[in-house]
């Protein structure tokens, strides 16, 4: 599948919508969105990065889509290390299985730093790598996953093919002594795994769900079981940073 590709959003936008349990996925990562826009302080933007075929719109009306090509019914192309945004434009940034794509991570959190306003903040979902989960990233999934990986960025032939889906998981908690000296603007509020099995048991993007519309809710409260139990257990993981 050419995963850049319209043919390729609109199969997903469809799977998203349809799909009971990575709908009630999509629904619990938009509830968490909105809880933040309500911390975050008024006036200024709300932006999405890799809005795709999500619809955050549904669930946050002010919200500016963005993704890094221009797909149908995205408001703006945007380069997440580059953002075309002025000083202080911004009130919140959210992010939903993208932070893994950001080549120069880095540079995303710098300019994440310029564009938002005191008090603004971040708030990203990513994959996480647990107990369950890294079998399945390292040898299963079709991004890259690199744990060990010593450096944050990493090549890139194009901006959906290549990854680190661990690098929230480096940057946040591996390296969270490093990033905490480098952006000293940034503090670190939340950093949370959870899901361990419902993503996986969606059948994410593909064709095929394990879960029936009726199991959604029995299978939600067994993830929260099982994430009380361990984050160790966990395949995805909150990220809050409040610009200081």
């Amino acid at each position: 599948m050419e995963l850049e590709s319209s043919d390729a959003l609109a199969r997903a936008t469809r799977r998203i919508r349809d799909k009971p349990a990575l709908r009630a996925f999509y629904n619990d990562t938009y509830a968490k969105f909105a809880a933040c826009v309500a911390r975050c302080p008024p006036g200024g933007t709300v932006l999405e990065l890799g809005s795709g075929g999500g619809f955050l719109r549904d669930v946050l009306p002010e919200v500016v889509t963005s993704d890094v090509l221009p797909y149908p019914g995205i408001e703006h192309v945007v380069d997440a290390t580059r953002m075309a945004f002025g000083d202080g434009a911004l009130r919140a940034i959210l992010l939903l299985n993208v932070f893994h794509h950001i080549r120069d991570c880095g540079a995303f959190l710098r300019e994440a730093i310029r564009c938002l306003v005191p008090g603004g903040r971040v708030f990203m979902v990513d994959q996480y790598p647990g107990w369950l989960s890294t079998p399945i990233y390292r040898h299963v999934h079709h991004e890259g996953f690199a744990p060990d990986a010593p450096a944050w960025e990493f090549a890139s032939t194009g901006p959906l093919s290549d990854a680190n889906g661990a690098l929230a998981w480096i940057v946040f908690e591996r390296d969270r002594e490093r990033f905490t000296r480098e952006f000293r603007e940034l503090e670190l509020a939340r950093y949370q795994p959870h899901t361990p099995l419902m993503y996986w048991l969606s059948g994410g993007l593909k064709w095929w769900s394990l879960v029936p519309g009726f199991g959604v809710g029995a299978m939600g409260r067994l993830d929260r079981a099982l994430a009380r139990v361990s984050p160790q257990l966990c395949s995805f993981v909150d990220v809050e940073l409040v610009r200081r």
